[in-house]
């Protein structure tokens, strides 16, 4: 595992390609995938150096629902809300942050989407 903070290199947020080596119990909680393909290139994770999770609900989203409910969302997620994160290194030593967003595109669509948001690079302190 990598000690030094990690910035952004450059922004990108572009949909992905994804392959798991070993699929996520639930498609809609997913682990980091182990390989992504990106604008024809395929690029192999070789770890995964951080993840974390955002239950936000924006927009209309966070006016649907009761403050007793939507405290528990915002902790463990609800329907279509949501996005997991993904720090990771790629074989050719570059850093990467992914996101899954499980939320549906439309009904006939509801599986989420994955994003490459980022290009990251190291500080050293």
């Amino acid at each position: 595992m990598r000690s030094n903070k990690l910035i952004v290199k450059r922004f990108i947020s572009e949909p992905i390609s994804i392959h798991f080596s070993t699929p996520p119990k639930f498609s809609k909680k997913p682990t980091s995938p182990s390989t992504f393909i990106w604008q024809g290139k395929t690029f192999d994770i070789i770890e995964c150096l951080s993840e974390w999770t955002d239950f936000t609900r924006r927009g209309r989203m966070s006016k649907n629902m009761q403050t007793q409910h939507a405290q528990l969302a915002s902790k463990q997620g609800s329907w279509g809300v949501g996005k997991f994160y993904f720090d990771v290194l790629t074989q050719d030593n570059r850093l990467f942050r992914l996101y899954y967003d499980r939320a549906p595109k439309n009904a006939s669509d509801r599986e989420g989407e994955w994003i490459l948001l980022a290009e990251l690079s190291e500080t050293h302190e």
